[in-house]
């Protein structure tokens, strides 16, 4: 199972770190902004529009399927990783400044989602008194009935 989740978290990072990059790109190819059919032309006419919503498609999908097996906190936290890798890939191939409190808030994010990860590995090994899952709760409410 760790290597579905590592698998799923690598692509979801890829997606939605192509979606970021992507939009940067047409973004920068759709200026000036107006609202036009010639401009929306010219927003569809570069590849990067179509890399940006592959990326959100892909990321989409790979969100359901994790959702489905991970638990919910850790995912949630590791799925903004693409803030991490979308500004470091922003100072490489924009040639975008990259300041030391940015560095200091991408180093806090991968530790939270670290701290994360390993409360929840933790909890999987530690004993615990869990109540009965809801649906079994109200059958058995239901057949005392």
């Amino acid at each position: 199972m760790k290597r579905f989740y590592l698998i799923g978290f690598t692509l979801l990072l890829a997606f939605d770190t192509l979606n970021l990059l992507c939009f940067k790109a047409a973004g920068a190819h759709a200026l000036p902004l107006e609202m036009s059919t010639a401009w929306l032309a010219r927003v569809f006419s570069h590849p990067w529009v179509y890399g940006a919503i592959a990326g959100y498609i892909g990321a989409f999908v790979t969100w359901m399927s994790l959702l489905k097996h991970a638990p919910i906190g850790p995912a949630f936290a590791a799925s903004h990783l693409e803030v991490v890798t979308a500004m470091a890939l922003s100072w490489w191939v924009f040639a975008e400044p990259v300041t030391t409190t940015q560095v200091l808030g991408a180093l806090v994010i991968v530790a939270g989602i670290v701290c994360l990860a390993f409360a929840e590995g933790g909890e999987e090994t530690a004993p615990t008194n869990q109540a009965r899952p809801c649906s079994t709760s109200v059958k058995a409410t239901l057949s005392r009935r």
